[in-house]
């Protein structure tokens, strides 16, 4: 962790990266593990400007519920990491500003991961890393990953021995988080977006045709008793894991938070972009991404964001991918071969490419326990695909209406 006294100094800035005169340091909230990734950019900056930047680490989904308290009394950070699902309550909540540089430097990010970042037509975040699911498949049993979505259920009705818990592909298909790549492959969708970008959360797309058929595929998989009974439920995605680790599951579709674990497992894993579905079109995903945001509280907006455009500098952000192994949406280093040359960074990058961010704004989150609830009804056979789909949209758009009645 990078750690220097706190100074005031003056600071000139001309037009780029100086001409704003502003007596500040920085205070900058990274994640927890994370710092290392910056330390270089951060000693650059502060010989370039001669400024202090206090570098502190802690969780970054906990930042925007902390800055609450933080920012009024003066002891908050100026940049802060935030995931961008977090946007949407906090530009409500008045806690974070836009960010002016991100109009200009946009194009240097991936349209996807500066979307996350944007509502009312103004981009609030700066963008760090995505994240999505992807396959993973254990070379030993499963030398290649396979084309189509068709072929890993011929391979998994292949390979299946419950006797002997073995299985070939497994996926926590009674999520949506897991199951939105099948989904949206078929035209299904959460939100629609406006014609200025924003979410229409009055147009709910988990109930069309395109979810109907989607579901009704996936669920193939449970009715044939390709998938064990426990991997539906809170404690689903323990129970793949440990079937992967135990090399009882030959592939699974998980995010790359389980990396370093499957490997400390001694798996010998490949990873790989998702399938394509049966009517040709790959699938999506859920894209989540992490992103610099500048506090309402910050002692100088002009300063932080300078820092920002500064140490996101492509020699920089490669620097930042080989300490800490996320991927970065910067394109120029999306492009470079340490991410070109690297199969599972190139997997991951290639999968984020065709993901979608989970939507950012506060109406998400009645989203999740409804469709969930309905998947699940799904996957076990309790409900029809059209009346649980449709029963959930309905419990949906009421509780929206209800929570916008609240908020206004």
């Amino acid at each position: 962790m990078k750690k220097v006294s706190k100074l005031s100094i003056a600071v000139t800035l001309a037009v780029g990266f100086a001409g704003v005169v502003s007596a500040a340091d920085l205070t900058v909230w990274e994640d927890i593990q994370k710092s290392q990734g910056i330390n270089n950019a951060v000693v650059d900056f502060e010989k370039q400007f001669n400024v202090s930047v206090d570098i502190k680490e802690m969780p970054y989904t906990g930042q925007i519920e902390k800055v609450r308290l933080d920012g009024p009394a003066g002891i908050g950070p100026d940049v802060m990491l935030i995931p961008h699902d977090q946007m949407g309550a906090a530009v409500v909540q008045g806690l974070i500003t836009p960010l002016e540089f991100m109009q200009t430097d946009k194009g240097n990010y991936t349209d996807s991961s500066v979307q996350a970042f944007t509502t009312g037509g103004k981009i609030y975040g700066c963008p760090k890393v995505v994240e999505s699911v992807v396959m993973f498949y254990n070379q030993d049993m499963l030398p290649k990953p396979l084309a189509t979505m068709d072929e890993y259920y011929d391979y998994s009705k292949k390979v299946h021995d419950a006797d002997k818990n073995k299985y070939g592909l497994l996926a926590k298909w009674d999520s949506v988080y897991y199951a939105y790549g099948a989904l949206r492959a078929y035209g299904a969708y959460v939100f629609k977006r406006d014609a200025g970008g924003d979410f229409d959360v009055k147009d709910l797309g988990l109930s069309n045709q395109g979810a109907i058929d989607a579901v009704t595929y996936m669920k193939k998989f449970y009715t044939d008793g390709l998938f064990p009974v426990g991997i539906v439920g809170d404690n689903g995605g323990n129970a793949i894991d440990s079937l992967f680790t135990e090399k009882k599951a030959a592939a699974v579709i998980t995010g790359p938070w389980n990396l370093e674990p499957y490997a400390n497992a001694g798996i010998n894993y490949g990873v790989s972009p998702l399938p394509k579905m049966p009517n040709g079109q790959d699938m999506s995903s859920f894209m989540g991404v992490k992103g610099y945001v500048v506090s309402t509280w910050a002692k100088d907006h002009a300063l932080a964001e300078k820092f920002l455009q500064f140490i996101n500098q492509p020699k920089y952000v490669v620097e930042r991918y080989e300490a800490t192994k996320e991927i970065p949406p910067v394109k120029a280093v999306m492009e470079d071969k340490v991410i070109k040359d690297d199969p599972i960074a190139s997997a991951i990058a290639v999968q984020a490419s065709r993901a979608e961010p989970m939507p950012s704004i506060p109406e998400m989150g009645e989203v999740w326990g409804p469709i969930d609830a309905a998947l699940q009804l799904c996957m076990t056979g309790k409900q029809d695909v059209k009346e649980a789909l449709t029963a959930a949209t309905d419990h949906i758009k009421s509780q929206i209406e209800a929570f916008r009645a609240d908020n206004q």
